[in-house]
């Protein structure tokens, strides 16, 4: 079989995994991917299917009315299942709805909820009739919300539990008159008399999901389907740094991306209706919606998550998914569990080590299986937590470790992609090509983008040395931000280069590297520029560390950091050296933080940082960054500006340490 299979070697051939890009004729330092052999770029995958709504329909069309939507209506419960034809049904039901209420098409709907099958019901719906989602990431706090629905001139927002429908409310406040928030659509039923009360003082009509369906029903419209070139999604970016921006992306943006995440996995993994994916990823993100509009184009079956990440296993064992997108904090954290595990045993340790050795022997032959004796006596009983019948796995939005993505490739047996990009281009603009079990590289670029490397003279990047600011071009980069030329001049150039802020280098097989970031560096005091992601990366690998954050200053010659303890690990660990505790105990304990500052510093020496990106003195956080107390955005990234000011008394207390 091929990689998506059990057993067997990829058919990917080895003139292609040698030479997985191809220069650019006439563009400078630009490349695309070597199956660009015409030196065109592609717009989609399937000939008829150039919008969302199409992709959709598609799978309508082929899936025979098998299912679609599936959800757990209770904790242990069975999943139920909508098909095809029901959603269908639903959808065009709650569009016509929609216009009933006066929405028009290329007005905009947004949609404030975990995922659920409303969720897509909505989205369905909106594609019907040509009306732009803009979704509202579920943890969104109110200074974000209130800027959304003010820029994106929201008049009406879906949410799922009534706890949205209060917090709506709040952020609109003032006057009825300056409410520009007419209509909450609420998925779950609101008694509420005095959160009734407050919507209809606002001025701000409250209706059930169900409500606008039956509107549908009883006043059925003609659908508008969307053109290629009309706006499909406002997708705010989750906003490390201050203010989310709007993207705007068109159903052709959307439909190049997925189409070159098409070209780039179809010809070796034949996606089909027979596949089942868990979607647990926030439907806000594009990394998860471009996962369904795969999906719904080949008749797929999705199935929801609890909408808690704890029960997740649980899910997945009843669910059994075939089709599983994650990012790197989910595998970490299944990396360490199988090391948590065999932790006080020396022969399951052993046993471990070894299993994981005869298998990175077998990719490095190009082989990847899942029924060796080590499968048996090992890895299938840490699959079973995922279902078993995983088959494709595709892992982005941050970076991942060398260890830990080989790890997952042993352990799954089955295709591991890493992929890299961002909102702007639709999320992805690379992928590490199928049979292909390097490891320190984000693949090669799509089908449907070029990438080209631009000078850094200040971090001393030359892309005549291969190595630069990583730029993207294609029908997947995206049309602006909203109301925010400033914004959009800066990210896109006058000859039409997305600049992502990445540094990367082009390695000899032509895939490109993640090296350095462009955006967050800053100065010491001796002028040596520092890339703190570059560095919180390579201390992260420690076994001991769940989160960094490295911090530095231009009066200061050195670094020091936040550093939150593993709390799947320490405990276990920290039993092991005779000490005991919770975890603010735990981090407390001055053998403790010793013990982790010198793994610290063996994780320095191995991950090749210069002496000045070294820190010289940590503080142990007992608690995770979240995106609750505002350091972490909806997907896990750090905000550092609020991190600063949340840790700025612990910050000068350890510089106070430093010699």
């Amino acid at each position: 079989m091929g990689a998506g299979g059990t057993k067997g070697k990829d058919t990917t051939p080895a003139t292609r995994l040698a030479r997985q890009s191809i220069d650019v004729k006439g563009d400078d330092y630009a490349r695309m991917s070597c199956h660009n052999q015409d030196g065109r770029l592609t717009g989609h995958y399937f000939d008829d299917v150039r919008t969302l709504h199409q992709a959709f329909m598609r799978g309508v069309g082929i899936s025979k009315n098998e299912p679609c939507l599936g959800w757990r209506p209770a904790v242990l419960a069975p999943y139920e299942w909508l098909t095809y034809h029901e959603v269908h049904t639903r959808s065009c039901n709650f569009g016509s709805g929609l216009i009933h209420k006066e929405l028009k098409p290329g007005c905009s709907l947004g949609i404030f909820s975990q995922n659920r099958p409303e969720w897509v019901i909505a989205e369905q719906g909106c594609n019907m009739f040509s009306i732009v989602v803009v979704p509202l990431y579920d943890t969104l706090g109110a200074e974000a919300v209130q800027h959304i629905i003010n820029q994106a001139e929201l008049h009406t927002v879906v949410c799922d539990v009534p706890d949205k429908v209060t917090k709506l409310l709040s952020y609109a406040g003032g006057a009825a008159a300056d409410n520009i928030l007419e209509r909450i659509i609420v998925m779950q039923p609101i008694t509420d008399q005095e959160t009734l009360a407050q919507a209809q003082e606002l001025g701000v009509e409250i209706l059930s999901f169900q409500d606008v369906e039956t509107m549908g029903v009883n006043n059925p419209q003609d659908k508008v389907p969307p053109k290629p070139d009309d706006l499909a999604t406002i997708c705010y970016t989750s906003g490390t740094t201050g203010t989310p921006k709007g993207a705007l992306l068109t159903h052709s943006n959307l439909i190049a991306c997925n189409g070159g995440i098409l070209h780039a996995c179809h010809r070796y993994v034949s996606f089909n209706k027979d596949d089942i994916h868990i979607s647990y990823l926030p439907l806000a993100h594009m990394f998860e919606r471009q996962a369904l509009t795969l999906l719904f184009s080949v008749g797929a079956k999705i199935g929801f998550f609890q909408g808690d990440i704890k029960l997740l296993p649980d899910d997945m064992m009843s669910l059994k998914p075939t089709f599983f997108i994650t990012v790197p904090r989910l595998l970490n954290r299944m990396y360490d569990r199988a090391w948590t595990l065999v932790q006080g045993s020396a022969f399951k340790t052993k046993m471990l080590h070894k299993g994981l050795n005869a298998k990175k022997e077998m990719l490095a032959k190009g082989i990847c299986r899942n029924d060796t004796i080590w499968d048996t006596l090992i890895f299938r009983r840490a699959r079973a937590r995922t279902g078993g019948n995983v088959r494709f796995v595709a892992v982005g939005a941050a970076p991942l470790s060398e260890e830990v993505l080989t790890f997952a490739r042993c352990l799954f047996g089955c295709t591991v992609l890493e992929g890299y990009g961002q909102t702007e281009c639709a999320a992805a603009a690379t992928t590490t090509m199928i049979g292909d079990y390097t490891t320190g590289h984000v693949g090669a670029p799509l089908q449907c983008t070029k990438i080209k490397l631009v000078d850094v003279p200040e971090m001393d990047y030359y892309a005549k040395q291969h190595k630069g600011e990583v730029c993207f071009k294609g029908p997947n980069v995206f049309q602006g931000y909203l109301k925010n030329p400033e914004k959009t001049a800066e990210a896109i150039d006058s000859d039409g280069w997305l600049h992502t802020g990445d540094i990367g280098a082009w390695l000899p097989c032509g895939q490109l590297r993640i090296i350095d970031r462009k955006k967050d560096i800053f100065k010491l005091a001796q002028g040596e520029y520092i890339a703190p992601e570059k560095v919180e990366n390579v201390y992260v690998r420690s076994p001991l560390v769940a989160q960094v954050f490295v911090h530095g200053v231009s009066i200061k010659s050195s670094l020091v950091a936040i550093v939150v303890p593993d709390p799947d690990v320490l405990p276990g660990w920290a039993k092991n050296q005779g000490i005991e505790g919770d975890m603010d105990t735990l981090c407390a304990n001055a053998d403790i933080k010793d013990a982790i500052m010198a793994d610290l510093n063996r994780m320095a020496k191995e991950g090749g940082l210069k002496s000045f990106e070294q820190v010289k003195q940590i503080h142990l956080h007992p608690r995770l960054f979240s995106s609750d107390d505002d350091l972490l955005t909806p997907t896990f990234k750090l905000k550092r500006p609020q991190a600063r000011k949340y840790f700025a008394k612990e910050l000068e207390e350890i510089y106070a340490l430093v010699p």
